[in-house]
């Protein structure tokens, strides 16, 4: 069984990697978190990342977190020093939630390749379309936490994606021609409920609608909601 490091930003890429590999007998001993400087990372999520460490006691995994600049010169060197902490407990490989950004794909396995540690990319260039509907019919659920797209449905922040969300979604991704799984930086998600979660989180807090482009949602709590029993 091969030990993984799965790279976490709170949202819906990475968890569904995370579950990719418990599905298919993989141990992921631990999830690296970046938290950058700029919200214009080219590699790393900054919405909603200080939150994760509570998906990784849902999840039952160790977390630890590293600063990143933001800056795109630093952030090779970044992704090494996580590595080679990942490599020093005992990590084999590196878990990521990359869907179609070439940029963090070669980054992420150079710099993995560079400690000594396999990649794992699970998503890679999966149908986004039927990418999306999976995720619900597997029972994710995620909250959209920041928008910025031409025609992206304001009226989706800060509310739980399920199945009639996803519809609208995928409607309005067609119709305006944007990546329903958020691949151009349309969106940021934080994951509130997944298969291998113990227990769902809550999270509420106030939509802030910036222009007619974006937007954020502005978190000020967060709660445990344990699981019913089926």
């Amino acid at each position: 069984m091969k030990r993984l490091c799965a790279l976490a930003s709170g949202g819906k890429d990475s968890n569904y990697a995370i579950h990719w590999a418990m599905t298919k007998g993989f141990d992921v001993i631990l999830l690296i978190t970046f938290i950058p400087a700029r919200g214009d990372s080219w590699m790393f999520q900054k919405v909603g990342t200080e939150l994760v460490s509570v998906q990784a006691e849902a999840l039952g995994i160790s977390i630890r977190f590293f600063h990143s600049s933001g800056k795109k010169e630093n952030e090779y060197n970044e992704l090494v020093n996580a590595f080679n902490y990942c490599k020093k407990i005992g990590g084999e490989g590196v878990l990521t939630g990359a869907l179609r950004s070439d940029y963090q794909r070669i980054n992420i396995a150079l710099a993995a390749y560079e400690v000594g540690l396999r990649t794992f990319n699970p998503l890679w260039r999966k149908d986004e379309f039927s990418y999306v509907k999976e995720l619900v019919a597997f029972g994710f659920k995620f909250v959209v936490i920041s928008y910025s797209a031409l025609g992206f449905p304001s009226s989706l922040l800060g509310k739980e994606v399920d199945k009639e969300e996803i519809l609208e979604l995928l409607s309005a991704a067609k119709k305006y021609n944007f990546s329903p799984a958020f691949e151009g930086g349309e969106a940021e998600t934080f994951v509130t409920s997944a298969p291998f979660y113990s227990f769902s989180i809550s999270i509420t807090g106030k939509p802030y609608i910036i222009d007619e482009f974006s937007g954020i949602y502005l978190i000020d709590q967060v709660k445990k909601i344990p699981k019913r029993v089926q």
